[in-house]
């Protein structure tokens, strides 16, 4: 036997440079095994790299851009696709729970309605996209003022407070990176470069008021982790102040906004974290999936109408709009309901 692995080894590995490769990938396989919690999200990187990659060369081909700037759109894309969308990829399950509680017993009532609001916010835009932008601002800072601080607590009775809170959001890159904002507005048909209420000094009150109304949350004493929101406070602050208003705006709703939601919905699901995290990605991918496909469908129609980066903020912000008003009224309606 010995004899028959020896002659084994002497046929296959004569070649030193055979040895060497056959006790690297030995050593890779069992550091692989040992170490895999460890380097799974390594090896998950190199795979979406190696993924997106693809698409950052088709975009350097289509629109001219240079490499880096072609990178940063594909992966605020990509984190907005996966990350900030997935946050609401639980709403047809929320759509059944609203059914019931409506006795109603036909669920297709739900879908129907929830893509009937959707394509109306388009619509409405297409028509009047002015008065639906400034609505939309009003209506996201107030969502994301609620969202975020529903994180620490689920009191509801602070409706302005939430408001001057989630303007924030809104008002910081008008105040860092004003032309840059200005320039989005107007790709989005919106000019408002005239407009007083992009004066410096309203934006410095709101910043004063959303700073006041993080501390008047603070203080209420149904409110835990009161630090919190001050760090939300200072981070938005600081993400616009050094960023470019798309790329600050990305990493805020996707990694502050999008994540809280999501941990909320989660713990709904489970109150650990650990077995309601599987349950959620399996309930959430679907539509999350269908809705990216819809994005990028889109954003491939209208760049034969605009320029890529025009074509991108129209896809991220309309898109985002017809999501948000049917998910925020399907919020305001289970609330309502199950008072």
């Amino acid at each position: 036997m010995l004899k028959l692995i020896k002659d084994w080894y002497t046929n296959n590995f004569t070649d030193p440079n055979q040895v060497s490769l056959a006790i690297v990938l030995i050593f890779a396989v069992l550091i692989t095994y040992i170490l895999i919690h460890t380097i799974a999200p390594i090896l998950v990187a190199i795979v979406l790299a190696y993924m997106l990659e693809g698409l950052v060369q088709y975009l350097m081909k289509i629109s001219n851009l240079v490499r880096k700037f072609s990178v940063i759109i594909v992966f605020l894309v990509f984190l907005i696709l996966s990350i900030g969308i997935s946050h609401g990829s639980l709403d047809h399950i929320k759509g059944k729970k609203l059914i019931k509680i409506l006795g109603f017993k036909e669920y297709y009532i739900f879908y129907l309605a929830y893509i009937f609001v959707g394509l109306l916010t388009i619509f409405v835009w297409l028509l009047f996209p002015k008065f639906l932008l400034f609505l939309f601002l009003i209506i996201a800072a107030f969502h994301f003022g609620k969202e975020d601080s529903a994180f620490i607590s689920k009191n509801s009775n602070f409706e302005l407070i939430y408001f001057f809170k989630g303007c924030l959001v809104i008002i910081s890159p008008l105040l860092f990176h004003k032309n840059e904002t200005l320039s989005i507005f107007k790709s989005l048909n919106f000019d408002v470069s005239e407009n007083i209420l992009i004066n410096n000094e309203i934006l410095y009150l709101l910043l004063f008021l959303s700073f006041v109304a993080n501390i008047i949350l603070s203080l209420n004493k149904s409110f835990n982790s009161k630090s919190l929101l001050l760090m939300d406070f200072l981070s938005i602050i600081i993400l616009n102040y050094f960023l470019n208003p798309l790329i600050a705006f990305t990493i805020y709703f996707c990694f502050l906004h999008s994540i809280r939601h999501s941990i909320s919905l989660i713990k709904e699901i489970n109150k650990n974290i650990k077995k309601g995290l599987p349950v959620f990605l399996k309930k959430a991918t679907p539509l999350t999936i269908i809705t990216a496909l819809a994005y990028l469908f889109s954003l491939f129609f209208l760049n034969n109408y605009y320029e890529l980066t025009e074509a991108i903020y129209k896809v991220i912000f309309i898109g985002l709009a017809s999501l948000t008003f049917p998910h925020i009224l399907l919020e305001y309606l289970i609330e309502k309901n199950e008072k």
